[in-house]
């Protein structure tokens, strides 16, 4: 989500809730982040990191992959969307 629709969300809660639910929510919003956290890249074995690189090279080798400039594409349309809902 970008910064703009975070802003707006975060503008239109403050104008409806009051102090205590705002309270309320951000414990809950608190504890539901720290549940869903991951780590995007972690401490990972030989033998682990062995098997992803075997894999992408399975999903490259079957031509399941998305070229690159079609994944730009798809990540621009996404951006313009996001910038377009945020005005």
């Amino acid at each position: 989500m970008s910064t703009a629709s975070l802003t707006y969300l975060r503008d239109y809660l403050t104008s409806t809730l009051t102090p205590s639910n705002m309270m309320w929510l951000s414990t809950q919003l608190e504890e539901y982040a720290e549940k869903m956290e991951m780590p995007l890249v972690g401490p990972h074995s030989m033998e682990e990191m062995n098997a992803m690189l075997d894999e992408a090279e399975r999903q490259i080798a079957a031509g399941e992959t998305v070229p690159d400039e079609e994944a730009w594409k798809k990540y621009e349309e996404e951006f313009e969307y996001e910038e377009a809902i945020a005005v």
